[in-house]
């Protein structure tokens, strides 16, 4: 009996299950975790997926999988800034990449379709108010959202939401009222919408809710005609070089943040490209990415205009979630209508939400918020206090105050002046990659 290509991959996976080392004594400063396993297309964002899922930060990374063997080893903190020394999360970290990171299962680490909730995924040109006036039709429609993920990036907005019904605290699934609710949002989201088309789909998607969000803007094509209104020193500084015919290297500076290495592996993986050597180094602001890459078909990136089209979709990927704004913490009993009622309130004082996560558990609603002016200026501390005044200052507090988010009396006077100043990276030293014989 013949076995095909793909049937005798699975089969190698299988009896070459990924061994995952975890060592806490190698490192004075991190917690080492070394993963090996039969390489596939996905593997690296597999196991990047995992460490972000836990809120882990990679400190540094080194990945090499030449020869169909997936040897990476990444340097972990938590985010208080200290090794992971809980061992139950270390098991389950170990299990997770070991059984469930998809070398057995078809999906992806994450959200993961249930009959508890209703997926709304959308895409639009962002404006002023657009997730209050989201909020609000939801409201009327009698659906609650239970949680929820909104990004903007050169002018666009995208958002995956989870809505249940008000009375059962269930999925919706009668056709006519789905119906109704794509129609309306349509609606909303349609305004202002220009050439491009507003985008309303009810999702039965298993992929990771943040990945998805990135393959949302893709497809809707953010990273285009950006817009370079940063001070070129606060953009992420992206170069591609072939090697030799047999590599494109992908070298990445750009200021540090929660999640980015899972952000420029997704984008590189959803656009059909293996890294097969790499290293990342992260600095207390600042992060230095280099990748030897090839397409799924072996080769590297020879056209002039697929090169820029990679470095496009880099720096959007880099730049989606970045934290701009002022961050705003809420935490409530959760309500029928909440989201709809602080939201407006944002849109009463003239604030624009430039990212969202929502989230509620066991009754309590956990919502962050990422806000600036209307016209994408720090907000005045006197506006934000107002706000905090009127939702109440025990629910809503400033979660981290940074000299860009918020303009203090003596300051509000000098907007145009402070963000040009503010996050000039110091330059980073050259680094190499050296490979791994191991």
């Amino acid at each position: 009996m013949e076995m095909d290509d793909d049937e005798y991959a699975k089969l190698i996976r299988r009896m070459n299950p990924p061994r995952v080392v975890i060592d806490n004594n190698a490192s004075d400063e991190a917690t080492v975790i070394q993963v090996d396993s039969v390489n596939k297309h996905g593997t690296l964002l597999e196991v990047v997926q995992v460490l972000t899922d836990m809120n882990l930060v990679i400190k540094k990374a080194y990945i090499s999988s030449d020869g169909g063997w997936f040897m990476d080893v990444f340097k972990v903190i938590d985010q208080d800034g200290n090794k992971i020394r809980d061992t139950q999360a270390l098991d389950y970290i170990q299990r997770r990449i070991e059984n469930n990171a998809g070398w057995f299962i078809p999906t992806s680490v994450g959200v993961l379709p249930s009959d508890d909730y209703t997926t709304i995924e959308l895409a639009g040109t962002d404006r002023p108010g657009l997730l209050s006036e989201v909020s609000a039709v939801l409201t009327d429609l009698h659906c609650n959202v239970a949680n929820a993920e909104i990004w903007t990036h050169n002018t666009r907005a995208a958002a995956v939401i989870h809505v249940t019904d008000n009375l059962t605290n269930s999925a919706i699934t009668d056709p006519i009222r789905l119906s109704t609710i794509k129609e309306l949002l349509c609606n909303v989201v349609r305004t202002n919408s220009g050439s491009r088309a507003a985008k309303t789909v009810f999702s039965c998607s298993d992929t990771h809710r943040e990945r998805r969000l990135h393959q949302i803007m893709f497809d809707d094509r953010d990273y285009e005609g950006v817009k370079r209104a940063k001070t070129s020193a606060s953009r992420p500084n992206v170069t591609l070089m072939n090697i030799d015919k047999d590599y494109t290297v992908v070298t990445m500076r750009s200021k540090d943040r929660p999640k980015l290495v899972f952000d420029v592996v997704c984008t590189l993986t959803d656009m059909q490209y293996v890294v097969f050597h790499g290293m990342v180094s992260t600095q207390p602001a600042e992060a230095y990415q280099e990748f030897y890459i090839r397409h799924v078909d072996g080769l590297p990136i020879n056209s002039e205009a697929e090169q820029e089209r990679v470095i496009q979709c880099l720096e959007a990927a880099i730049e989606r979630r970045a934290s701009e704004g002022l961050e705003l913490e809420l935490s409530a009993e959760d309500r029928v209508g909440l989201l709809s009622d602080i939201t407006r309130t944002f849109r009463e004082n003239s604030l624009t939400i430039v990212r969202a996560e929502i989230s509620t558990r066991e009754g309590k609603a956990t919502d962050t918020f990422y806000v600036t002016d209307v016209t994408g200026n720090p907000v005045e501390s006197k506006i934000v206090e107002s706000i905090r005044e009127q939702i109440g200052v025990i629910k809503l507090k400033v979660k981290k105050k940074e000299d860009c988010s918020v303009l203090r009396p003596w300051e509000e006077t000098r907007m145009g002046n402070l963000l040009s100043n503010i996050f000039k990276p110091k330059s980073l030293q050259s680094f190499k990659l050296h490979q791994s014989h191991s």
